[in-house]
């Protein structure tokens, strides 16, 4: 029987462009959750009167429009507005199954050096296991043993759950990424610190891709951040052996050459601000390589 008792521990940050129907749908989604959460949409530039319609189908929805589209800082300026201590990301297209915030929460709650949970992803329509979530419940990485469920090197922010302390204190994501794999960096700057990251098998959220995207700008954006992360962070030998590794793999075309292009025009920046992760935190990412390496619901095409 699911408890329908709001829920004061935790809210929902929503990023948005360009997607005002698939929005609206997803708030009617969090809207009937039982644990009935504040949430908060940051509406990144959108042009199709995203902001307009939210605030006439949800004024219930605390709404904060952005002029310019500021990609995964976005969910900073979201996270900003909150005081719970735990916030689920949640991005338009996808939608959290009831009881699987509280039951977050209450993981939280019992494990305080617990900073980033990411739940199970079924793929709509018709609810087939998302090829990634194969690769979260075998992960190979060793975390604590006091730890819930699988530890995780980097998690998924539009299906993970975070503590707002930790969040803040690794500063939110990075505004030199914008969007896509910028997960990876904040979540090595979450070990270095020494919070952990798991999976959980029984929080589930739902995700229907939208068809209002561009496939070609997220692969160049893709790999341009892969690289930025590696090189920021990633011990030299290791950060050579991934850097093969991508260029090896990628498809070799238009794409993967502008994405290479802006990898490099960020080398002056990359090299002035690296700081490389202490050994603790390298040896998750170090566990990753293989799985990496055999994926194939990580591979950069479009």
């Amino acid at each position: 029987m699911t408890d329908h008792t709001p829920d004061p521990r935790i809210a929902v940050v929503v990023i948005t462009h360009n997607r005002r129907d698939e929005l609206l749908l997803a708030l009617t989604r969090l809207r009937e959750l039982p644990e009935q959460p504040h949430v908060v949409v940051v509406d990144n530039g959108s042009a199709d009167g995203t902001a307009e319609a939210v605030l006439r189908d949800h004024p219930w929805v605390e709404l904060i429009a952005s002029p310019d589209n500021l990609g995964a800082v976005g969910r900073n300026l979201g996270v900003a507005r909150l005081s719970t201590p735990y916030v689920a990301f949640c991005d338009d297209d996808t939608w959290w199954d009831p009881g699987s915030l509280r039951a977050a929460a209450d993981a939280l709650d019992a494990h305080p050096r617990l900073a980033v949970i990411t739940a199970r992803i079924l793929v709509e329509p018709g609810g087939v296991e998302d090829p990634i979530v194969v690769e979260l419940r075998d992960s190979p990485v060793v975390g604590a043993d006091w730890l819930p469920g699988p530890a995780l090197g980097s998690f998924l922010a539009g299906a993970s759950v975070l503590r707002r302390e930790a969040f803040n204190e690794v500063g939110g994501f990075s505004a030199r990424l914008w969007l896509g794999g910028e997960e990876e960096l904040m979540a090595g700057d979450l070990a270095a610190r020494g919070w952990e990251l798991c999976y959980l098998e029984h929080l589930t959220i739902h995700h229907q891709a939208s068809t209002a995207r561009d496939p070609h700008k997220r692969r160049a954006d893709g790999i341009r951040n892969t690289l930025w992360t590696t090189w920021l962070r990633r011990p030299l030998r290791p950060a050579l052996r991934r850097t093969v590794h991508l260029l090896r793999t990628v498809p070799r075309d238009k794409v993967t050459a502008v994405g290479l292009v802006r990898a490099v025009r960020g080398l002056p920046w990359v090299l002035r601000e690296r700081q490389v992760l202490p050994p603790h935190a390298e040896a998750r990412f170090a566990a990753l390589e293989d799985a990496q390496k055999k994926s194939t619901a990580r591979r950069y095409v479009s």
